[in-house]
Parts: structure tokens; sequence; C-alpha cells
């Protein structure tokens, strides 16, 4: 799973339950802000928004890159905490 991916499924079930979509961040200072699919824009910068993926070395956010076991552990403690 990518981390654009990861963000997607989050994005779109905390959508599904009506949770608070308000968080967004701006994405043009990352380097790699572009290389994000356009299906998933919404859902990176929301997931940015709420402190869910943060970015890189580098400023860079990876987002077409294989989320790790540790990634993911971290991105849904985080969308425990904050978003739930």
């Amino acid at each position: 799973v990518t981390r654009e991916q990861m963000a997607a499924i989050l994005y779109r079930y905390a959508e599904l339950k009506g949770y608070d979509m308000s968080a967004r961040a701006d994405l043009s200072g990352y380097k790699d802000a572009d290389k994000i699919s356009s299906w998933a824009k919404d859902a990176m910068s929301w997931a940015v928004g709420n402190y869910l993926i943060s970015g890189k070395g580098g400023k860079t956010l990876d987002p077409t890159g294989t989320a790790t076991r540790a990634e993911v552990a971290q991105i849904v403690m985080w969308f425990c905490g904050n978003v739930l």
C-alpha cells in the first residue's frame, strides 16, 4: 500500500462515517507534490492537515512510496487520536 493509498482509504472512511473533513494542508511546499495522483490530492491534503502523514527528508511526501509497517502503525495511531 502506498502512502497516498493509505491517505485515500482513511479519507474515504472518515467521510463515510461523517467525521470532520475540514482540515487541509497546502502541499505546494513539498518538492514532490506534483507526484500525487489526481484521485489522491484531496486525501493527501486532508491527511497532512490532520498530521496523519508527514513529510520525509528534503521536504518530500513520497506519495507513491510504499508505506512501511511502522508508517502504517503511526498513521493509524494518529488517525485514532486526531480524527476519531
